[in-house]
């Protein structure tokens, strides 16, 4: 017995040495700003009321209560209501987490390894302890086929789970990542119980078990679901549940239509409106209830990376395995005009797939940009080492008339010439014609102009607005020539990179590599920024691989908004501070009704 003892204390001794000191938080970059006693995050309020009713909304359906699964739609909310991860972000740090279902967290000295120790209080919804055979069966779910393959790409390089006691794990990594042991605090913790008897894979709309801050009280498929905030959650005294999840009830109700939703929101029927619309917003948010404050109308700053929206080209297609051809169609898009037409210049166009951020390329490559990209220099258009490629501009002498020139040029160097009815053929005497999938209506009188523009250069494109459902299930599966694409961008890309660029993305159905990339220089750029070591490496991997992106015209750049624009019915309080990373609805959570008005 003393022998085993003794075994058992060097044991021990040998794990602590391997290990930091227990940690309340972690940063990728220097210090985290709260400290382990700290009360609650600046942009939360102590003044927080609990009670009332919060009404949202959502445009589409949904047909299944599985959030982590790749067919059928979940509805909104279920992930952050129902399910918790280890950790959760600060949303005034650039990339800070502190413990959640998480007590504390140690990383080893290598940073091949994590011990974390969950909070002996958590518990799911049913009552059961969370404990660290459920971290492992959702780590081990998650990566496996039965999940959305974001999640196995995402956590490709954490190895394995092993349990050490009911509330201690370790984690063990592939390889030396600093971002990894805040990927791993993003991982959503499921129970194994549960899942044991129900299909984790199937599409059942059975109200699932989570240990999050709200329960299922009622749903309607496909048309509206309540969440009934859990009395008995087991978290609500922690740190970062402070001031938060304020509201008894949050409905949601789904809508065929955003402009349908538009009117239902000024009737009433729901709360709040987080406005993408540029037209609408400039017209549509007017009248008596908003002059008499009925509706307050407004526009909330953020530090958000923008990230990159465009028409993206789906390389799949044989069509646009030509980059001289995606160039070509780029030219064709006059933004100054829909910017000025369409949007009453409310927008800044995108240079850059890390938008709004120091990631973005400018000038020409740094030294230390060229000490990446040269080694892949036999397999990068030379454009990458020049000046940055930005989208096409009709300011100059030549305007608009000089980019369809250009346009039509590279047209006939890649071989098309125009036929007998105006539409380009090329050798084999195909016509090019292809179709632009949108799946909301708001697009169509984007596309108009742009389609008009393209039939100038003897390009038919059809735009057709399909339900939300079936966009989903076609983007998922590839199944499109084009479509509007959104690449959003954290203060601290990582892991995620994989997933949108990279080779063995490219055929992984519900990937967010729409494009079908598959370029061996991309792939060794993202394996750049994966395993930056710091954070000017990491800046300069990212301007690198936005260069290269760029240089293949692989969509046509779109526009984004530095503010949040954002309407609702005049009956709330918030924190008087506003986060600096952030959505709209994410901090929504920490609202509250006013006096008399539930």
């Amino acid at each position: 017995m003393v022998m085993k003892r003794l075994a058992w204390s060097v044991l021990v001794c040998l794990l602590w040495s391997r290990v930091l000191w227990a940690q309340h938080a972690i940063s990728l970059d220097g210090p985290v700003k709260y400290p382990e006693d700290f009360v609650g995050f600046d942009y939360t309020s102590a003044q927080a009321v609990v009670g009332g009713e919060l009404t949202l909304h959502s445009v589409g359906s949904f047909d299944k209560m599985n959030p982590f699964t790749l067919k059928g739609m979940a509805p909104d909310h279920l992930g952050s209501l129902v399910f918790e991860s280890l950790m959760v972000q600060s949303k005034d740090e650039p990339f800070s987490e502190y413990g959640l279902l998480v007590k504390d967290i140690r990383v080893a000295n290598d940073g091949l390894s994590v011990l974390v120790t969950l909070r002996p209080e958590a518990r799911f919804s049913n009552g059961t302890r969370v404990t660290a055979e459920d971290v492992r069966f959702s780590l081990d779910i998650l990566k496996s086929d039965k999940a959305h393959p974001l999640y196995a790409s995402y956590f490709k390089d954490i190895s394995k789970v092993e349990v050490l006691a009911p509330m201690e794990a370790r984690f063990y990594f592939a390889r030396t990542n600093r971002e990894l042991p805040l990927i791993l605090g993003e991982l959503p913790v499921l129970s194994k119980d549960y899942f044991q008897t129900h299909a984790f894979d199937g599409h059942s709309m059975e109200v699932p078990v989570g240990s999050g801050p709200y329960l299922v009280e009622s749903f309607d498929a496909g048309k509206t679901i309540t969440y009934r905030r859990n009395p008995d959650y087991w978290g609500w005294k922690i740190p970062v549940n402070r001031g938060m999840h304020n509201f008894d009830k949050i409905t949601v109700k789904y809508f065929k239509d955003p402009v349908v939703a538009l009117e239902g929101f000024k009737a009433g029927e729901f709360d709040f409106m987080f406005e993408n619309n540029s037209k609408q917003w400039a017209r549509d948010y007017q009248g008596e209830k908003f002059d008499r404050g009925d509706i307050i109308k407004e526009t909330l700053p953020h530090r958000n990376g923008a990230g990159m929206q465009g028409f993206v080209f789906n390389l799949r297609r044989p069509i646009f395995q030509d980059q001289r051809v995606r160039q070509a169609m780029g030219l064709a898009f006059d933004f100054e005009w829909s910017n000025q037409n369409l949007f009453y210049g409310q927008y800044v166009r995108s240079k850059s797939f890390f938008s709004n951020s120091e990631m973005a390329a400018t000038g020409k490559p740094s030294v230390e940009e060229l000490a990446l990209l040269e080694p892949l220099r036999d397999k990068l258009d030379p454009a990458v080492f020049g000046e940055v490629v930005h989208p096409p501009t009709t300011d100059g002498p030549q305007g608009f008339r000089g980019n369809l020139r250009q346009a039509m040029e590279l047209l006939q160097a890649a071989g098309w010439k125009l036929g007998k009815d105006r539409i380009l053929v090329n050798g084999e005497g195909k016509r090019f014609e292809v179709e632009m999938l949108l799946v909301s209506s708001a697009f169509e009188r984007v596309m108009a102009p742009y389609a008009a523009n393209l039939v100038k250069l003897g390009i038919r494109l059809n735009y057709r607005t399909v339900d939300p459902t079936l966009f989903q299930r076609r983007s998922d599966s590839f199944d499109f020539d084009m479509v509007v694409g959104v690449f959003g961008q954290s203060q601290s890309p990582g892991n995620e990179q994989r997933d949108m660029w990279s080779s063995q993305s490219a055929d992984v159905q519900g990937s967010r590599n729409i494009i079908g990339l598959k370029n061996p220089a991309v792939d060794a750029l993202v394996d750049k920024i994966i395993y930056a070591t710091d954070r000017k490496g990491l800046v300069t991997a990212c301007r690198a691989l936005d260069r290269v992106l760029l240089a293949g015209h692989y969509l046509v750049p779109n526009w984004y908004l530095n503010v949040h624009r954002i309407a609702y019915w005049n009956r709330f309080e918030r924190p008087q501070t506003v986060p600096l990373y952030y959505s709209p609805e994410g901090w929504l959570m920490t609202w509250w009704h006013k006096a008399g008005s539930r």
